[in-house]
């Protein structure tokens, strides 16, 4: 079993210096470091929630071709990407001192997401610039007993409206994925 997830994801941006400087600003509040290519082989600039050591990161570079994107049309590419936030306290500081602040458009305030994991609290958001859609979202390591009450319940409101569902919510969505060796 794997330990680690996505190693990088790069986005190719239509304005690199005002993408940089939206990113710097974004990052920065939610304090991730950064680093760049150096202009050795292509350009692109990092940001990464924990540095030096081993981490995921998000890279920036120029578009070569294209047109701001519309997360709602739903067209082909990543929908959204979310990031990790410590905790609620800091979802609603962000929406408010950074997100509303700085007049950045808001798809979805901050609300509890109950059916997604218990306590997951997120608010989402564009670039404006590029149009790519994001994500900040907390899910406590260990929820309360309230919140995973809330949790199942709406899991078990869910199978009440899909009575072609055999087993419990949680069991219908896992799936087998073929194995290295077969």
């Amino acid at each position: 079993m794997r330990w680690r997830g996505v190693h990088h994801v790069e986005f190719s941006v239509l304005d690199y210096e005002r993408s940089i400087a939206f990113y710097d600003r974004m990052f920065g509040w939610l304090g991730y470091k950064s680093f760049w290519t150096l202009d050795l082989g292509y350009r692109s600039t990092y940001y990464v929630a924990r540095f030096p050591l081993p981490h995921s990161y998000i890279g920036i570079q120029q578009a070569k071709s294209g047109d701001k994107l519309d997360h709602a049309a739903r067209a082909t590419g990543i929908h959204h990407i979310a990031l990790w936030a410590r905790n609620r306290k800091e979802v609603d500081a962000f929406h408010h001192d950074f997100l509303v602040a700085g007049a950045i458009p808001v798809t979805e305030a901050p609300a509890e997401y109950t059916i997604y994991a218990p306590a997951y609290y997120a608010v989402f958001f564009d670039d404006p610039i590029n149009g790519i859609h994001w994500e900040l979202a907390s899910t406590p390591f260990l929820p309360s007993p309230a919140a995973y009450l809330r949790w199942t319940r709406a899991l078990k409101e869910a199978a009440r409206e899909h009575p072609e569902w055999k087993r419990s919510a949680m069991r219908e969505a896992m799936r087998d994925l073929p194995p290295r060796n077969g």
